[in-house]
């Protein structure tokens, strides 16, 4: 299962990479949003990891403009922040996030079962 995490802190990046691919799940990285925007239009993933406060274009953007692209509408998007605000979770939402998750938790187990959750092949990548 191809996922594409666009987050712009490299701690973040290589910590959530590092434990996706020890699963088995095939993680592309991109560090803003306009890299992520390209890299999900190129790959078509099962689903995207997205953080919202990034360089170039941020979630919100990225999200709207996958929304907007019949090839990208479909994909599940998890908005993977740490802004935890309701009205930023319900922004998300409303542009069409499939779930929330905050990052900061370092909740391996809860990412993956929302993967599962949101992706239809389920538990095996």
């Amino acid at each position: 299962m191809k996922i594409v995490l666009i987050e712009d802190d490299t701690f973040f990046q290589q910590f959530y990479a590092l434990k996706l691919r020890e699963k088995g799940y095939e993680v592309e990285v991109a560090g803003d949003g306009e890299e992520g925007l390209t890299k999900v239009k190129s790959i078509i993933p099962q689903i995207v990891l997205l953080d919202l406060i990034m360089p170039k274009k941020d979630g919100f953007t990225v999200l709207q403009e996958m929304r907007n692209d019949p090839a990208l509408k479909t994909v599940p998007v998890i908005v993977f922040s740490t802004l935890g605000q309701q009205q930023d979770i319900e922004k998300a939402k409303q542009l069409g996030a499939t779930d929330y998750m905050d990052k900061s938790f370092f909740d391996f187990e809860k990412l993956l079962q929302k993967i599962t959750q949101h992706t239809t092949s389920g538990v095996n990548p």
